[in-house]
């Protein structure tokens, strides 16, 4: 089965069968004006063949009345189809975009690290627009357009067999012409939302790193880029232009030249008395009754060819594997006590490409590790395994007794807090951030997380205080503010387990003494696992590992590897030195 029928298989079971009902409605409504429009040709042949020639007044009062009435019937039935359908397609996109979106959190982050967010971005916002064609009036339009075009064929056939003939010929034509040209399109339409999710990926990287683009004077090249971007969007654009206007020329082309044939025969018959004037002015408006669906199903298949092509994207997003998966993480935890237990753990990104190699050591319940080694040995592999965002590929990885690969992940993360250098912090005040992960929390347990992690120290020389706006990303507070208010936001989730990306390097004196201070809370009594950058700030840890390699190479408390002389003894002598 083609990748078309699939796709639009699933758009019919998701999308258009569960609405049958207000599609159906729409129907009705679609047909309704259809029929209506059909009274002024009628109406037509009837005014030149009888009512004018017999000078009826009162019949072309009763005439008069029967086509302000349709034309009623077809203002009321538009504005019930636009209020219905439209609105119903509007709705389906929003209920589209939060699925999307609520789909894409349950990926993995290995998900994340391979497509740029503005991609993504795209892809929940953009992808799903085309849904509207298929609840909206396009559907709808091409279904009722086909009847409103045989009931005109019937007619027509009934008027003058001939000249019905003679036009079906463009008209077929130009059906094969659209056919083709929909099979060219709908790969063009697929392409140019990969390309404008991959520009606005681009676009959104250089807003958010506008002050490191400024500061090596780097907007012309940035600029470059993004017309690069810019340009293969038009060049795609102007393909499917190109397809849409051959499809219109041609409608253009074959639909007059049957309009001037009609012309010749129609005049022909006239002179010779075997049609009257009525009949053939029916025969033209008939005609454009039969035409007009056929030239706007051209309009509407071309909207449902992106449509599918969009959802092509956003079927193939929600067929993804998600993190959480049900079938396999069946266990979920609830009171955990923290002892965490690496056997012989291997690990690559890439199949056959290994970072980490038989890792094998054990966290105690309360018990601080630090991961201390050079750039790029496997420190923050080891740490995103311990926090379940990557999966090993051989070995385990056990939390009290219990395998981390069958654990819920909802209820493993419950209890888990991550605290980065350089941690992530909305748009939006000190409070909101810090109530991110327990919404809920009361007031005391709030104020509780920002004495611990000393945020009042620089709240509350703030005029608004806990309810300060802090910019996106909290770019209005230096790093050691951030940092503070990362290590409250984990204070109030009061996790069993934490995995922290060391969060005093680079800081001032002052900061970096406030960050080790709430540092020391936040450790207390839970199960830690410490990125170490700077080596002095890790003395006191219970265990450390020396990663190399992707192998863990010593292993001991501070003074223990000291005594050793070994790797750890350089690493720390060297910044000793620094």
């Amino acid at each position: 089965m083609s990748k078309q029928k699939i796709s639009f298989a699933w758009a019919f079971t998701e999308f258009i069968w569960p609405r049958k009902k207000i599609l159906f409605i729409g129907l009705i409504l679609i047909i309704l004006k259809s029929l209506a429009g059909l009274i002024l040709p009628y109406a037509t042949k009837y005014l030149i063949d009888d009512v004018i020639p017999t000078k009826d007044m009162a019949a072309l009062k009763l005439l008069l009345v029967a086509v302000v009435s349709a034309i009623i019937v077809q203002a009321l039935t538009s504005f019930s189809l636009t209020r219905l359908l439209s609105v119903e397609a509007q709705h389906l996109i929003s209920l589209l975009r939060a699925k999307v979106q609520q789909k894409l959190l349950k990926l993995p982050t290995s998900f994340f690290d391979n497509n740029k967010s503005g991609a993504l971005v795209s892809r929940v916002m953009s992808d799903v627009e085309g849904v509207r064609n298929l609840v909206g009036t396009g559907l709808v339009q091409l279904i009722g357009g086909s009847f409103t075009s045989i009931i005109s064929l019937v007619i027509l056939i009934k008027i003058n067999a001939i000249m019905t003939a003679f036009v079906l010929v463009p008209v077929v034509v130009f059906g094969v012409i659209a056919m083709k040209a929909f099979g060219f399109i709908r790969p063009i339409f697929r392409a140019r939302g990969k390309i404008n999710a991959e520009v606005t990926g681009r676009l959104t990287e250089t807003l958010n790193g506008v002050r490191v683009i400024k500061g090596f004077n780097a907007e012309d090249q940035e600029s470059k880029v993004f017309e690069k971007g810019v340009e293969r969007l038009f060049l795609n654009v102007k393909k499917s232009l190109t397809a849409t206007a051959l499809m219109n020329s041609s409608s253009t082309l074959l639909l007059g030249l049957a309009s001037t044939g009609i012309m010749g025969i129609g005049g022909y018959y006239i002179m010779e008395n075997t049609m009257t004037m009525g009949d053939f002015v029916s025969f033209t408006l008939f005609l454009g009754f039969m035409i007009a669906p056929i030239v706007q199903m051209g309009n509407t298949g071309s909207q449902l060819t992106e449509a599918l092509a969009g959802l092509d994207r956003t079927q193939e997003l929600m067929n993804m594997v998600e993190e959480d998966n049900p079938e396999v993480r069946t266990i979920k935890l609830k009171n955990i006590t923290g002892n965490i237990i690496f056997k012989n753990v291997s690990f690559g990104y890439n199949e056959g490409k290994e970072i980490l190699h038989n890792i094998s050591f054990e966290a105690p319940k309360g018990s601080v590790t630090a991961l201390v080694g050079s750039s790029g040995s496997g420190k923050s592999t080891i740490a995103g395994l311990a926090a379940t965002f990557l999966n090993p590929n051989s070995g385990s990885i056990t939390l009290d007794g219990i395998d981390l690969s069958k654990v819920n992940l909802s209820s493993f993360r419950s209890q888990l807090a991550v605290v980065l250098q350089g941690d992530f912090l909305y748009e939006g005040t000190i409070r909101e951030n810090i109530l991110f992960p327990r919404p809920n929390a009361t007031e005391t347990q709030l104020l509780e997380a920002v004495k611990g992690a000393y945020v009042n120290e620089f709240t509350d020389r703030f005029d608004d205080g806990l309810d300060t706006i802090i910019g996106e990303r909290g770019v209005k507070l230096s790093g050691g503010q951030r940092q503070r208010i990362s290590i409250a936001r984990a204070l109030l989730a009061d996790p069993k387990i934490i995995i922290l990306d060391e969060a005093t390097s680079n800081l001032d004196t002052e900061s970096e003494t406030f960050i080790q201070k709430s540092l020391h809370l936040l450790m207390k009594d839970r199960t830690t696992f410490v990125i170490a950058h700077r080596l002095t700030t890790i003395q006191q840890a219970d265990q450390i590992l020396v990663v190399e390699g992707g192998s863990i190479v010593e292993q001991g408390p501070h003074d223990e590897l000291i005594a050793k002389k070994g790797r750890y003894f350089d690493l720390y002598t060297y910044q000793s030195r620094i």
